[in-house]
């Protein structure tokens, strides 16, 4: 069982933080903060060591945990929801403050939007990253897009090979290093993971329309009939094009044990149409 402290403040008559420690008793005294542990007295906020307290809490955390020793990242969970009753496109994160983070964006029709920490880039003292997202289970998004049905496949080992009808200018809808994904008919409802394109070989004149896949990746499926339905995820790096939705929640950590600020966490939002 994970326990949580929660405090509640008078100013805004709510509950306004969580903290990862659980201590026996709790007092606000003289501008400190002090808790009692194990029969223990503990002053807070009196060394220069953040989120380090008097237990390994973090053991109990659902992410990946930091070095061994009682330090909790810092979490925090938000909601970006202006003009509500649009269907927006969530682009990017901006963070006032002095500390990159990293962190997770879900919708209510997305779930897969992420940025990691090393992603941000400052510019004029503000933090600024591209959402990315990834998930080849949500075809719906505009990073999806069809190529047809093949003709034929050859290959095997860590190449296969697969040939498009001339009528499709292949070059034109995918780019080396995005995923390929298949469906076998007649009813095309499962989708399987084909590889990572490696190379697109175009000759009208000679009847080539070809696509190469990159097989010696994890999780890829032989392709196990001639003529089957493919379609591609662009690349979530070089690519970005957000998360879909109403609102966005964003959830992220900063593994820093040093004193850092956050001012504000925006995001450059529009209006998408369908």
């Amino acid at each position: 069982m994970s326990y949580y402290t929660l405090t509640y403040s008078e100013s805004v008559k709510g509950w306004p933080s969580f903290y990862s420690y659980y201590p026996d008793w709790i007092i606000g005294m003289n501008n400190y903060l002090y808790t009692f542990k194990g029969g223990d007295l503990y002053k807070h906020n009196v060394n220069e060591t953040r989120n380090t307290f008097y237990e390994q809490w973090w053991a109990k955390f659902p992410f990946p945990p930091p070095p061994p020793g009682p330090f909790v990242p810092t979490r925090l969970v938000g909601v970006i929801n202006d003009a509500i009753l649009d269907n927006k496109l969530f682009k990017t994160i901006v963070l006032q403050g002095d500390s990159q983070w990293d962190a997770t964006l879900v919708t209510d029709i997305q779930n897969s939007g992420g940025i990691s920490a090393s992603w941000f880039e400052k510019k004029e003292q503000t933090y600024f990253a591209f959402i990315r997202n990834g998930s080849s289970g949500e075809l719906s998004t505009r990073a999806v897009t069809g190529i047809g049905r093949s003709l034929s496949v050859t290959g095997g080992g860590t190449e296969v090979n697969f040939s498009i009808s001339p009528l499709v200018a292949i070059g034109g809808v995918i780019s080396i290093g995005d995923s390929v994904y298949f469906a076998i008919p007649p009813a095309y409802g499962t989708t399987f993971f084909a590889g990572i394109v490696s190379n697109i070989i175009q000759n009208y004149p000679g009847g080539l329309n070809r696509i190469v896949v990159n097989t010696a990746v994890p999780l890829t499926v032989p392709i196990s009939i001639q003529t089957a339905y493919f379609f591609c995820v662009k690349n979530s790096v070089a690519e970005s094009h957000g998360v879909l939705g109403h609102y966005c929640v964003f959830d992220m950590y900063n593994y820093s044990a040093s004193k850092i600020e956050l001012f504000s966490v925006g995001s450059e939002v529009m209006k998408s149409f369908p």
